[in-house]
C-alpha cells in the first residue's frame, strides 16, 4: 500500500516561508485528489488546500494568496509552499491522497512564532 510521508515543517518567524513536501512510496497516478489539512492546538482539523489532477487548486480563505499547492506525479510529490506565515498558521499539517480510499501522512509540525 502507498504510504505518505511529510517533511519540511519547523519553526519560522511571522512573515517567513516554509515548503512542505509529501512523498508517496508509490505511484500517485491512481489518486486523483491530493491535498493538505491542518490541526491547530485545541482545534478541529481544518482543510487547507487540495487539487485534482488537471484541475485548479482550492484553498481555504485563510491561506488564499499565501499558500500554493502543487503536485509532481513523476516524482510522486505533493508540495505546499507557504509564504507570509502568521502565528495562526501554527499547526500539525497532514497531506492526503484520495481515490476510492483516503491515505494520510503522519503529519509535520509548523510553528510560527517570534
Amino acid at each position: 500500500q502507498v504510504q505518505l510521508v511529510e517533511s519540511g515543517g519547523g519553526l519560522v518567524q511571522p512573515g517567513g516561508s516554509l515548503r512542505l513536501s509529501c512523498a508517496a512510496s508509490g505511484s500517485m497516478f491512481s489518486f486523483p485528489v491530493v491535498g493538505w489539512y491542518r490541526r491547530a492546538p485545541g482545534k478541529q482539523r481544518e482543510f487547507v488546500a487540495a487539487m485534482r489532477s488537471g484541475g485548479n487548486p482550492n484553498y481555504t480563505d485563510a491561506v488564499k494568496g499565501r499558500f500554493t499547492i502543487s503536485r509532481d506525479n513523476a516524482k510522486n510529490l505533493v508540495i505546499l509552499q507557504m509564504n507570509s506565515l502568521k502565528p495562526e498558521d501554527t499547526a500539525v499539517y497532514y497531506c492526503y491522497a484520495s481515490s476510492t480510499t483516503i491515505l494520510w501522512g503522519q503529519g509535520t509540525q509548523v510553528t510560527v512564532s517570534s
